[in-house]
């Protein structure tokens, strides 16, 4: 065994050390292996970002109450009546001013984006001082709060990033609307920072939603303990409500882009094709070009087996460096990019490609595919190919 191992290693040498003899070829499949990588982690880092802002903007111990059927809030109604219900009810926590509860307006205004000067949705809410509070990570991170009663918002730093016109000081105009912005918000990357935020009462009376909102929030005596809520709607007839904790209503649409990671995955398999038909053709060209060196090496009795694992292992060095080379692109140009998508209530979501080791593992395996499966039949010939033949062919 242990003299197997070292004529594969002297094979392994000796094939990576005529490399710079197809110098360019060798760099053609690096370089191929390099792009579908690349293109890999950047669909996949997409995805990967997408979710994490949605999860992170959730809470185990904030509940949010819509319309039973609705998947999102923009399609939901709810009304006073059904607030005052929610409020008064066993499992919702208390504090000095009465029940934490936040009854909210999410409509649909245009925003102008930086990147393409198209207009495109951009979510205002309608929040009271129980609404900023149980939302326990927001920070100010430019001017003030807006006052309650007045034309006044705060926007997240997602919104300012990625759209015109919404710096402090600014005037803005929704419809017949003029609103002014006092302040900019943080809430840690997650989604909030992609909506801006009004007077609750403001918004009923610009809009004409009289005494209706779209969700209801509650922060729950019980971390995750929606059992004394569900009752509650289950025993009252006019709650005709669906509860869930934040952090499950965001993780299920953060999933919406999950599609991205797949079409990633399609992709990337079409190209690895392309880059596999390249390397199959470097490494027949390699063992060709070493057919003597083969044959000189099994006359002095190298084994078979030590041609087949030192070609596979010459295969599996350029894929991998090629791999290394694609996840070093990737991060350098897509680690931390923003960027915007559709949401699942048709408004725009600001997030950031986001880069993980778990991805760069999946294009590491990817790039280790490729490496295997264009060295393994060249390898097949290099271990099969007839003493006199290598030397007739290398002559």
């Amino acid at each position: 065994m242990g003299s197997l191992i070292a004529q594969i290693v002297s094979v392994t040498l000796m094939n990576l050390g005529s490399l710079r003899r197809r110098l360019w070829m060798s760099l053609a499949m690096v370089l191929a292996s390099a792009v579908v990588v690349a293109i890999l982690l950047a669909f996949l880092a997409m995805a990967k970002g997408f979710e994490e802002t949605m999860r992170g903007a959730g809470s185990s111990q904030i509940a949010i109450l819509m319309r039973e059927g609705s998947s999102t809030e923009l399609n939901s109604v709810v009304l006073q009546d059904q607030v005052n219900l929610i409020g008064a009810s066993a499992g919702v926590a208390q504090d000095s001013s009465g029940p934490m509860i936040s009854p909210e307006l999410y409509v649909i205004v245009d925003g102008i984006k930086k990147s393409s000067g198209t207009e495109a949705n951009i979510p205002l809410r309608g929040l009271n001082k129980a609404g900023m509070d149980m939302r326990t990570n927001m920070r100010l991170v430019e001017g003030r709060l807006f006052t309650p009663g007045t034309n006044e918002m705060v926007v997240g730093e997602g919104v300012l990033r990625e759209f015109d016109g919404f710096e402090i000081g600014r005037t803005v105009r929704f419809g017949k609307n003029l609103w002014t912005v006092v302040g900019v918000f943080a809430t840690g990357g997650n989604i909030f920072e992609s909506e801006l935020w009004a007077d609750i009462n403001i918004i009923q009376s610009h809009y004409n939603r009289g005494n209706s909102y779209q969700s209801i929030r509650v922060k729950l005596d019980n971390d995750g303990d929606l059992g004394p809520l569900q009752k509650t709607i289950e025993r009252e007839p006019r709650l005709n409500l669906e509860g869930q904790t934040e952090r499950d209503y965001f993780a299920s649409q953060g999933k919406q882009l999950q599609y991205i990671a797949v079409f990633g995955w399609i992709i990337s398999a079409i190209m690895a094709l392309g880059a596999l038909a390249g390397a199959l053709n470097t490494m027949y060209t390699s063992v060709a070009d070493r057919a003597r060196e083969i044959a000189t090496l099994r006359a002095l009795g190298f084994s078979s087996v030590s041609a087949f694992c030192g070609t596979i292992a010459e295969a599996l060095v350029l894929a991998v460096a090629g791999g290394l080379l694609g996840s070093l692109a990737a991060f350098g140009f897509f680690d931390g990019l923003n960027t915007s998508t559709l949401g699942g209530s048709f408004t725009q979501v600001v997030f950031s490609f986001e880069m993980s080791p778990e991805l760069f593992l999946q294009g590491a395996i990817l790039a280790l595919v490729i490496g295997f499966v264009s060295g393994f039949f060249p390898a097949w010939r290099a271990a099969r190919m007839p003493v006199i033949v290598a030397f007739r062919h290398g002559a």
